[in-house]
């Protein structure tokens, strides 16, 4: 499932494209906002199947020297470890990997050129190389999420492929990437099938929370900009950065609408994604003015807490 900073990041990209829309229908922007979502999920998926085609390329490559026809003694006792790898089968044969494959219409067939590429920066790596020097099962899943954050994800080939196929993927890339790494991270040796939590998604606690972030924060446009606007020092809300004042925005909907998160949790989420959305500047001023309107909306019985969203620490 996506996590609840992957939950707004969709909902602020969202709320950007309603915002450049000139008028457009928040309704339809909603519906796309449900679909890029999903697109996530495809994506993930996309990126987990790769690891049973280096799998098949690292096993045709084995065969191959082999069947030469003057194989030397090195070709006939090439390795199997990397193929054998528990981590590795779990992925390449993972019934519900496969199922949710066919079920999206997903796959790698037609592009052995990039898969090959692939398996050749893989295979010629240092990474990959000293463990086929001590070979050990335990610690093929940190292998393979190596040679996935270092080598694989890092191709341009792999994202001219994911760019033509759909603009929306190339945006999701890290995200899809993140969920890939969490993946490969807790698979452990003698697993009976392969855990992929990731792809259950689309709780009802997770559609409310994205739905009504994404609507509270369409409503309460012209309060919420009025607000900002007034606590900003020196500033107005035209001057203000589009990706601001709608982390802003998002913010102020966020600690009046759900009862059960912290209001630092909230602060603290808008100031990560701003890191990665806005300028360099933009966390302090964030910061700063949502410390003063938090702290009004406290006041004045506006953030109402209880459970879990009471806590500060």
């Amino acid at each position: 499932m996506l996590n609840r900073r992957h939950l707004r990041i969709k909902a602020f990209q969202a709320l950007y494209a309603h915002a450049q829309s000139a008028g457009g229908l928040p309704a339809k922007t909603e519906k796309e906002l449900f679909l890029g979502i999903e697109r996530t999920f495809d994506l993930y998926t996309q990126l987990l199947l790769l690891f049973g085609e280096l799998r098949r390329l690292a096993e045709e490559r084995i065969e191959g020297r082999k069947n030469k026809r003057l194989p030397t003694a090195e070709d006939l006792g090439a390795s199997r470890a990397f193929v054998d790898m528990p981590a590795l089968v779990l992925l390449a044969e993972s019934p519900r990997l496969l199922a949710e494959s066919e079920k999206r219409k997903l796959g790698w067939m037609g592009q052995r050129d990039l898969l090959a590429q692939l398996y050749k920066l893989v295979e010629q790596s240092p990474e990959f190389a000293a463990w086929m020097a001590n070979p050990d099962p335990a610690t093929g899943g940190n292998l393979l999420a190596e040679l996935f954050v270092e080598h694989m994800a890092q191709n341009d080939g792999l994202h001219e492929f994911f760019e033509q196929k759909s603009i929306h993927w190339l945006e999701d890339f890290d995200l899809a990437a993140t969920m890939v790494m969490r993946t490969l991270e807790v698979i452990k040796p003698g697993d009976p099938e392969l855990k992929l939590t990731e792809l259950d998604h689309g709780t009802a606690e997770e559609r409310e929370f994205v739905s009504g972030l994404y609507r509270e924060t369409v409503a309460n446009e012209a309060a919420d900009t009025k607000t900002i606007a007034d606590n900003a020092p020196n500033w107005d809300a035209e001057r203000i950065a589009l990706s601001d004042m709608l982390l802003m925005r998002m913010a102020l909907n966020e600690a009046r609408s759900f009862e059960l998160i912290p209001v630092k949790v909230t602060m603290n989420e808008y100031i990560e994604i701003a890191k990665a959305y806005s300028s360099p500047k933009s966390t302090l001023f964030i910061n700063g003015v949502l410390d003063k309107l938090f702290a009004v909306m406290k006041q004045d019985g506006t953030i109402r807490k209880v459970g879990r969203g009471l806590l500060e620490s």
